[in-house]
């Protein structure tokens, strides 16, 4: 593929106006779910476990769809905001707003969790015990995961470039990322209505405040400069 083929897919891939706020919604992604993991030795955790994730079992096999719903957000993200400016700047700056207030609860009321022992004995124990060194059982509510995943589902709705079986294959992922936390041993069930509540609340106070616009016009201003 020569360079005027790849610029040209890049520019079909990702427009213009969408590259600088999915480059802002990942920089604030880290920023807000890394934080609160580093001044976790100074933060006073909490645990709001309930008697139904007792009766949840562990099921190994879900953390593959755990570590595919990156994926999904990556290409959930995409697609939301190649469809239209409009949609792109509404539905990612309401993201913003929602992991803002994700940082705050994990900043001023961190959640914890006790993890079961997991027993190595094939690829997938292996899997899911690399995956509880590499993420540690903090930051729980609300599940990001889970604000994510809804995310992803609520921007499609819509949608008009793609057809409407992807709405409904974003809705089966979501409630299967909304099982997997739980089954996998991630996360507990409150952790998912807090995803979805907050990731709710970002978008109604994006739309009342008007937070595209301020999105679009930053964009438009570090573009002009660049």
């Amino acid at each position: 593929m020569t360079m005027k083929k790849l610029r040209k897919f890049w520019d079909w891939f990702i427009p213009g106006y969408a590259r600088l706020p999915l480059l802002i919604v990942l920089l604030f992604n880290f920023f807000a779910f890394y934080l609160p993991k580093v001044l976790t030795p100074i933060l006073n955790l909490h645990t709001i476990h309930t008697a139904l994730d007792d009766k949840i079992p562990l099921v190994p096999g879900f953390i593959f769809v755990y570590v595919l719903a990156f994926a999904q957000w990556g290409f959930g993200y995409i697609i939301i905001a190649r469809d239209c400016r409009e949609r792109c700047y509404r539905v990612l700056s309401g993201e913003l707003i929602s992991k803002a207030m994700s940082m705050l609860v994990f900043l001023f009321y961190a959640t914890r969790m006790d993890r079961p022992t997991v027993e190595v004995h094939d690829f997938t124990t292996w899997f899911l015990a690399f995956i509880y060194r590499m993420d540690t059982p903090i930051n729980l509510f609300p599940s990001l995961h889970c604000l994510e995943s809804w995310l992803c589902f609520r921007g499609a709705i819509g949608l008009k470039r793609m057809p409407r079986w992807y709405t409904w294959f974003q809705l089966v992922f979501t409630l299967l990322v909304f099982a997997t936390v739980l089954l996998v041993k991630q996360h507990v069930w409150p952790d998912i209505l807090g995803g979805v509540a907050f990731a709710e609340l970002g978008q109604l106070l994006g739309r009342l405040f008007k937070a595209d616009r301020l999105l679009a016009k930053t964009d438009r201003s570090l573009r002009s400069h660049a």
